[in-house]
């Protein structure tokens, strides 16, 4: 299974043959030329065996080896998620059906004819949600599905794929709709290795995979000593509960909120004292009350006092409709606003120059080299295991690629004589910063190096003698 990702193979029969034809595959897997390799569904029965556990107890080993050779840096994370085609078809799609009545049955004896459990629908406010957006896209001129017979308006609310029941209709831009899941991957920034991954449903948004994200990944970096810090994403994961979320576990999230956020509305101002928004008339709009919407989203009520706005001279300019103003805002709105400053710093547009750097060619490698561009198995768990060998694969490769510098360097002990004289002369560095080179006779040039911050001693066989400041007593030789 490894071998089939790090060969870029997604199918198990043309594993199975690129294997038979490589003789280092071969020695790798220790078998001999002649000796004959398994059918193609052992490595799929295989797969389906071995829990979700064995794989992540193999990532985890893999990125333990890398962080012990320093290639993680733990302290800066960046996540970003990427839609993999699933083993259905949307020709396989067919119509969820109603939610009916409870089945009743006797212990001990089977379900009677026609009453097989069925997959539930979506709730009814979704359901007439879905409805209205159908009808205002086939009544649009030129809209999809409005003239060709066979184009259908296919949704997660109505419709399942029974080939593969997890698998979710989602649809990106510049791209063709398609059963998919959803690849969310966590890149350290140091080296750009694979911090965490995993496979999630493709029909939510981004940002309600982060809370179940977030814990896995801090639990893997605290078990290897490091601390998370910074956590940097894409405005998908731009959420009032995640920046919350986020900071009461001492994380600063790097996330930008979304286009139509604004701290106040226009002439208006937020005294966060008292809680309330002063208008341009110099009244205030207190907190009222919480509120929840039909998806269990919180929000909180600002008003302001009936007769401030009926005595008010701009109230036909503010608020003409209704009888005073009144705004709803998100519950989680002082996060927003720290977000919303955050975004507008400096540090925000250098955090957006690492996460374009960082997690975008790691993805582009997954899907395009490591076997990610299709998954062949079916469910979120097989789904799961294989984004597991993708991400193993990639960091052995990062891990096998690394070659750590080593500088070949001794040291020598001075005479006290000679050990006199180089105190004298590094007194004077030290005394004098701005003093770059120093004049000795016998052709030896002393010159301060800004990157090392040592002191070189060039002499006229062109060896160099580093002396560290603060040691005094050796001299290293390179």
């Amino acid at each position: 299974m490894l071998v089939g990702r790090l060969e870029n193979i997604v199918s198990d029969r043309r594993l199975i043959e690129q294997c038979a034809l490589r003789l280092d595959i071969l020695y790798f897997l220790c078998y001999e030329v002649d000796e004959d390799l398994p059918w193609h569904s052992t490595i799929s029965r295989t797969r389906h065996l071995y829990p979700a556990a064995v794989f992540e107890h193999l990532f985890d080993q893999v990125f333990a080896q890398c962080v012990r050779t320093g290639l993680v840096a733990g302290d800066t994370q960046v996540v970003d998620s990427a839609p993999v085609k699933a083993a259905a078809s949307l020709d396989s799609l067919r119509e969820k059906p109603a939610i009916g009545a409870p089945v009743f049955r006797v212990a001990g004896q089977p379900l009677p004819q026609g009453s097989a459990p069925v997959v539930r629908a979506a709730p009814a406010h979704q359901l007439r949600r879905e409805a209205t957006r159908r009808a205002k896209q086939q009544a649009a001129p030129g809209g999809l599905g409005a003239r060709h017979p066979k184009a259908q308006l296919l949704s997660n609310k109505t419709h399942y794929s029974p080939t593969d029941p997890e698998a979710r209709i989602s649809v990106k831009p510049g791209k063709a709709r398609a059963l998919n899941y959803l690849c969310s991957v966590a890149v350290d920034t140091a080296s750009g290795l694979i911090s965490h991954i995993q496979a999630d449903f493709a029909d939510r948004r981004d940002s309600l995979h982060l809370p179940d994200l977030v814990p896995r990944l801090h639990t893997r970096l605290a078990t290897n000593e490091l601390t998370l810090r910074d956590f940097v994403a894409d405005t998908g994961y731009s959420n009032g509960f995640n920046y919350a979320f986020l900071e009461q576990r001492g994380i600063t999230p790097w996330i930008p909120v979304f286009g139509a956020y604004k701290p106040a509305p226009e002439g208006f101002t937020y005294e966060a004292e008292v809680d309330a928004f002063r208008c341009p008339a110099g009244k205030l709009l207190p907190f009222r009350n919480y509120a929840t919407s039909k998806d269990g989203t919180w929000a909180k009520n600002y008003r302001a006092a009936y007769q401030d706005c009926q005595q008010c001279p701009l109230k036909m300019s503010c608020t003409p409709a209704a009888p005073q103003q009144r705004f709803v805002r998100s519950a989680f709105d002082a996060a927003y606003r720290r977000a919303w400053h955050r975004q507008h710093s400096r540090t925000e547009e250098r955090m957006r120059r690492v996460r374009q750097r960082t997690v975008e060619p790691v993805l582009g490698s997954l899907l395009h080299h490591y076997g990610l561009r299709r998954v062949s198995t079916k469910g979120q768990a097989a789904a799961h295991k294989t984004m597991l060998l993708s991400a193993i694969a990639y960091n052995l490769k990062k891990l096998l690629k690394h070659q750590p510098k080593q500088v070949a360097s001794r040291a020598i002990a001075l005479s006290p004589m000679q050990k006199r004289s180089y105190n004298r002369l590094f007194s004077a560095w030290l005394t004098d910063p701005n003093l770059l080179l120093f004049n000795l006779p016998a052709k030896r040039i002393f010159s301060r190096s800004s990157a090392t911050a040592t002191v070189v001693l060039k002499m006229s066989y062109g060896g160099q003698i580093g002396f560290l400041p603060l040691c005094g007593k050796f001299v290293h030789v390179r």
